[in-house]
């Protein structure tokens, strides 16, 4: 009888001897990291925040539109027309001049909104040939000038290469025309350079010519 103790506790301390000998796994596996996580679906980004995001749209510009997973609605050119309105399939008719474009973008998906669910418009300016002005006269760099943001009379000038020396600078129009008729407005540079009557510094629409006596 105590043969067999004594061999039986021999028995455990080898057994447990040769457990702790026996390698530990150094990474030991998290149960939950077999577990599959589930990522967010896809989810439309709006293109329109970019350089163009001030530019209002003129009759004549060539515009890129697409609509979010409609294979029939990707990339679609579309002008604006002279009365200033565009055509869009579903949408209908819309009127795009003077809006900027994450506006149109906004008027086409609630116009959509009727036919497709939660539908995610992105335009792209592929060209504002609309929206120019012009500047004549005692310049050094008179000529035809986009103008792909708001921009007002002194800057007009200056990117025509400002005023000639023997320019009347008190004697500056801007011709805008409305309808059929046409509308003049005065500028005098140097009160408006001496940061007098800065009403005169209207911001210049397309179309509008400034002209330098």
């Amino acid at each position: 009888m105590l043969k067999q103790l004594i061999s039986f506790i021999a028995f455990s301390l080898v057994l447990t001897v040769s457990t702790l000998a026996e390698p530990q796994p150094s990474n030991p596996v998290n149960p939950l990291s077999s577990v599959p996580i589930k990522t967010q679906a896809n989810t439309p980004v709006k293109e329109s925040a970019n350089s163009n995001a001030d530019y209002l749209l003129s009759p004549g510009d060539l515009l890129e539109i697409s609509v979010w997973k409609e294979e029939g609605m990707q990339q679609q050119q579309t002008l604006v027309a002279p009365d200033g309105n565009i055509t869009f399939p579903l949408a209908g008719t819309i009127m795009a001049a003077g809006k900027p474009i994450f506006a149109l973008e906004d008027a086409i998906a609630a116009g959509l909104a009727g036919y497709i669910a939660d539908p995610v418009v992105n335009i792209k300016l592929l060209q504002n040939n609309g929206n120019t002005i012009f500047v004549i006269g005692k310049v050094n760099r008179p000529g035809q000038y986009p103008a792909n943001r708001r921009i007002d009379v002194m800057q007009a000038l200056s990117l025509a290469g400002g005023l000639t020396t023997f320019a009347d600078s008190g004697s500056i129009h801007i011709l805008r025309r409305v309808g059929t008729a046409e509308k003049v407005f005065n500028f005098d540079y140097d009160d408006v350079l001496d940061g007098k009557h800065l009403e005169q510094n209207i911001i210049l629409e397309a179309g509008d010519t400034v002209t330098v006596p």
